[in-house]
């Protein structure tokens, strides 16, 4: 059916691997311990003319509008119907090109030793893992080859529910680890920064109870698009922290697969030999099913030596651990023996012309793609997937041997916003002169604008209503997760990550926190003030639209008691409402701040006020709460406990100038009570947030996460935030043009 030379294409594609080959006289041997981590790091020249090479067939591509080049070589990819047949036919569970990947490592190398299996127990530890895919990838690989064993796994990835790791450098997707999270670790700190000593530390503890560890991946990398031709230098201190980490945890005869780039730098051969003397054997292979185009490789590491044979080393190597690891190379150049640079410099020009064949290809294809280029990639395209499920024996698993049978939570599982996120459809040179323009240039140019024009669709939040859950407030299980003090809200699991970044960046280059108070901004057609009146006419409407009680029962009957806008007391309705003003207050200081609702002081001063509240509030009365937003996991736990508290909560959101004093106005309707025992978190969790004022940590998290991630408050939250972050964008926005009219009329 296929052609020769097609069935030659393919195999060759899931073959594409180098395997160092060792000397026999044993030549490649670590240095003594001294010698380690004192020379400054020396380039080899014939390397680097490769990289040099590598880019300037990259730079062909930086005229390409990434959409385009994205979808152009997704067709040629021959790999690229793999995926979608694997999920259908096998019923993988979390199938994504990783799945794929690790699928074929497993096939492709002895990696599970064989002692393991003899004793029925395997022990893995999956670094940088997110989304979870190599975790189910092993799960189908275990089940499917019917190795029934006592598997124990661990995982580590950045925190994508810390609030000040940055979205570029973390996987959106959490469905696996938000049902899985008690199998992760996130350090003492609970970034999940594995470059951290203290990460290394605590995670040799987490994994105390396994007599041994036998696997260790590690995929990590993070978005490198500002700047493709250094990738391999800037990811390489995190690959080092991987590659030492493994080492340390992993236990004799065991393995390691280690995701990297390219391996022209000095960082690199350094790292490379070190894992050729800890490990009997060491293979580059990239998996068919990773795109041909790209610099990815996966170094494969088998049957370790053991920390015994190396610990003086280990112990030397473990003091530079971190950031700043690749200040001195990890050992002086004459320590490394001729044979194996030259070993290195084949295995690198090998996945060299590998890749740069696949770019210019690419590129001829681009251009013109005629009948027979068409008819070519459909025959490479469906023999891949013939290829790929008989040559790695897929094999079908049912849903009850996944992992999680029914993925119910996660901040990625909201449908309504897939695809908001804005796809790049700029070229890299385009990127890359955006990057140099001003704030204010920017603005002009109209970067912001798809999301300030929005500002006003929410209408202001009415028409979101919260209704309080069918089933009981039950705080039994609760507990309070401390970690490092948030420097700025860089990412929320409940607000798009584009949009918290768009209002960051356009933060920071408005100055917003003068601006705003210092020039008169012109009216904008579709802004409303946020008045007094519409305020309290809207929580009126919530009680007579959502309680069970009649407008008759109702008349004279509302007690609405308000935090912190004493304005309210003389707007109420003469008949309808009696309006109460609490004594509690929240500092609004930062409310202008990068760190948004992430303020400690902030925390400390809204749950105050929510236990203030709570013991004056009676039943069915209602609370008009203002709120800076709701991004970080510490306010949305609060809004969870309002949320079993009130039978309706609702929101308002100015969307004018004056709203850089509240973000929103949350209105909470038909107050039921608060159980005792809720009450006593509450008052816990207070005295723990004020003796953290001064320290370097706080509380993170008051409700487990798991908690705030399903069921309709995920979709409350993304909306509340959704309307306050438009609306400063577009306030914000004002401001540039206020500024540029002013210029222009001087």
């Amino acid at each position: 059916m296929y052609s020769p030379d097609v069935h030659v294409e393919i195999e060759d594609l899931f073959e594409k691997k180098f395997t160092y080959q060792k000397p026999k006289n044993n030549e490649w041997a670590l240095p003594e311990p001294d010698k380690l981590c004192n020379t400054d790091p020396q380039e080899y020249e014939m390397l680097l003319a490769l990289k040099e090479s590598l880019n300037q067939v990259k730079n062909l591509l930086s005229d390409k509008k990434l959409d385009e080049w994205h979808l152009h070589t997704s067709s040629t990819n021959k790999a690229g119907r793999i995926i979608s047949e694997v999920r259908r036919t096998v019923n993988a569970e979390l199938c994504t090109q990783a799945w794929c990947k690790f699928h074929e490592i497993l096939s492709s190398f002895p990696l599970l030793p064989q002692e393991a299996l003899w004793n029925r127990e395997l022990n893995s530890v999956h670094l940088c893992e997110a989304p979870g895919a190599f975790i189910t990838s092993l799960n189908h690989y275990l089940k499917s080859h019917e190795l029934n064993c006592d598997w124990n796994w661990v995982a580590n990835t950045l925190n994508p529910y810390y609030e000040a790791n940055d979205g570029l450098q973390m996987i959106a997707d959490d469905r696996f680890i938000a049902s899985t999270l008690t199998w992760w670790y996130f350090g003492p700190d609970n970034t999940g920064d594995i470059m951290k000593s203290s990460h290394l530390t605590g995670l040799q503890q987490f994994i105390g109870h396994m007599s041994c560890v036998h696997l260790v991946t590690a995929d990590g990398s993070f978005d490198c698009q500002g700047n493709p031709g250094e990738q391999e230098g800037l990811v390489a201190p995190l690959h080092y922290c991987e590659a030492i980490t493994a080492l340390m945890i992993l236990g004799t005869g065991g393995s390691f697969v280690l995701k990297t780039f390219t391996l022209f730098e000095q960082a690199s051969v350094n790292l490379i030999y070190l894992l050729n003397c800890c490990f009997e054997k060491v293979c580059i292979f990239k998996p068919g099913t990773s795109k041909s185009g790209n610099s990815e490789v996966y170094i494969i590491c088998l049957n370790y030596m053991g920390k015994a044979a190396i610990q003086p080393l280990l112990d030397k190597i473990a003091c530079n651990f971190g950031t700043g690891i690749l200040n001195k190379a990890l050992f002086p150049q004459h320590a490394i023996p001729d044979s194996f640079i030259q070993t290195h410099l084949g295995c690198c020009s090998f996945f060299h012309k590998l890749q740069t064949n696949t770019i210019l290809e690419n590129l001829r294809l681009f251009q013109h793609k005629t009948k027979k280029d068409l008819a070519r990639l459909t025959a490479l395209r469906d023999y891949a997937v013939e290829y790929f499920l008989q040559k790695y024996n897929m094999k079908y698993i049912a849903k009850k041997q996944w992992i999680v049978k029914k993925p119910n939570v996660g901040c990625s599982l909201g449908n309504r916003w897939v695809g908001m996120r804005n796809r790049r459809s700029d070229t890299f040179n385009e990127r890359r002169e955006l990057d140099m323009l001003s704030w204010e240039n920017k603005v002009l140019k109209g970067f912001f604008l798809p999301w300030a024009e929005k500002h006003s669709e929410c209408n202001y939040g009415k028409g979101i209503v919260l209704e309080k859950p069918s089933f009981p407030l039950n705080c039994d299980e609760w507990y309070m997760v401390e970690g490092l003090k948030i420097a700025k809200v860089k990412c929320s699991p409940f607000c798009d990550g584009e949009l918290l970044k768009s209002l960051n960046e356009a933060m920071v280059g408005s100055s917003i926190s003068s601006t705003v108070t210092e020039l008169p901004l012109q009216s904008c057609p579709s802004c409303h003030a946020l008045s007094e009146e519409f305020i309290l006419a809207e929580l009126l409407d919530l009680s007579i639209q959502h309680q069970e009680a009649s407008v008759n029962r109702l008349k004279g009957q509302i007690k609405c008691f308000v935090v912190g806008i004493p304005s309210l007391c003389n707007y109420q309705s003469q008949d309808n409402i009696e309006v109460i003003l609490l004594k509690a207050q929240i500092n609004y200081e930062y409310r202008c701040s990068l760190l948004h609702d992430g303020d400690p002081k902030y925390h400390q001063h809204l749950l105050q006020a929510i236990l203030f509240s709570m013991q004056q509030l009676q039943p069915e009365s209602s609370l008009i709460l203002p709120i800076m937003s709701c991004l970080t996991r510490f306010t949305a736990g609060l809004l969870y406990i309002l949320h079993h508290c009130f039978r309706h909560i609702s929101f308002v959101c100015p969307i004018s100038a004056q709203s850089m004093g509240i973000g929103a106005v949350l209105l909470c309707s038909g107050y039921e009570g608060l159980l005792a025992p809720v009450l006593t978190h509450l008052q816990t969790l207070s005295t723990e947030v004020n003796s953290m004022l001064d320290l370097q940590k706080q509380v993170l998290e008051c409700v487990p996460i798991e908690h705030l991630l399903t069921g309709p408050l995920l979709e409350f939250l993304w909306d509340l935030n959704s309307a306050i972050t438009k609306q400063r964008l577009h306030v914000i926005g004002q401001v540039a043009h206020q500024k540029e009219s002013n210029v222009k009329a001087d």
